[in-house]
């Protein structure tokens, strides 16, 4: 939460935006602020600056509070919208609040502003901070899904949790048909012993390469894959799944079946 505050005041009163800074500074912020009282001021400050915080009226003589916040609304932004007035009523009040404001504070009661402040900044960076991670979620799954490399995540247990496209080419199970699955059903010829043993390695925090396993695709087809399993860690870096990246090995499938034709000529010489 900053210390510093960039506040922009929509208010037609200089001693009651004196005010409102005075009781910010108290609490400890560094307040740098604007004042406006038009539609035409608001519009500008809100285009060229970056505010950290708006603090409203709701009676102007040439603005409403409601007018201030359709026109921050346009905006999107996500600071808090917190309306200081001296004469709201309850009604009023309640209608800021569904219109997207923040918080209301009377101004004869501006004991009530800091918390106000310091909880709609503190939930404001919240927000900030799980739109990033979306974001990051949401670009991390469009790269899984566009990789070339079949890329499969499962729990510990090895239930399917994600399926990406090149997986879908790999085995021929759609992600339908596969979340929520076990992967032994990809590996029938394996113990189901190995594959629980694998996953208890990977749990404890190891990273398995050039693990192959004889796969069995959908259509019937068996195939050698090797396998890169590693540990999927939450944000606290709690163990929470597993990655398997598998390729496909035809070099090696061709090269076993060569020798095996080579050994049954030789048989026959």
């Amino acid at each position: 939460m900053p210390n510093c505050l960039k506040v922009l005041i929509v208010e037609d009163c200089i001693d009651d935006t004196f005010f409102i800074v005075r009781e910010l500074q108290r609490a400890g912020f560094q307040v740098s602020f604007e004042r406006v009282e038009t539609q035409a001021a608001m519009q500008s400050a809100l285009a060229t600056q970056v505010w950290d915080l708006v603090i409203s009226d709701y009676c102007m003589p040439q603005f409403s509070g409601l007018d201030a916040l359709g026109l921050f609304r346009q905006y999107a932004f996500s600071i808090p919208f917190i309306i200081v007035s001296g004469a709201i009523g309850e009604d009023r009040a309640i209608e800021m609040l569904k219109s997207g404001a923040d918080d209301c504070v009377m101004k004869d009661n501006l004991r009530r502003l800091v918390p106000a402040v310091r909880r709609e900044l503190a939930a404001a960076l919240e927000k900030r901070l799980r739109s990033q991670v979306d974001a990051a979620t949401a670009y991390l799954a469009s790269i899984v899904q566009s990789c070339d490399e079949a890329i499969v995540g499962h729990t510990l247990d090895g239930t399917v949790q994600s399926w990406n496209a090149a997986a879908e080419r790999l085995y021929g199970y759609s992600a339908v048909e596969m979340v929520g699955a076990s992967i032994n059903k990809l590996y029938p010829g394996v113990e189901p012993r190995e594959l629980s043993g694998v996953l208890e390695r990977v749990g404890e925090g190891a990273c398995i390469k050039g693990l192959k396993m004889l796969s069995l695709r959908k259509d019937g087809r068996a195939m050698e894959v090797e396998l890169i399993v590693s540990p999927i860690r939450s944000a606290k870096g709690q163990i929470i799944g597993a990655s398997t990246i598998a390729r496909n090995n035809p070099e090696r499938a061709r090269n076993r079946r060569r020798h095996s034709s080579l050994a049954f000529s030789g048989a026959n010489a």
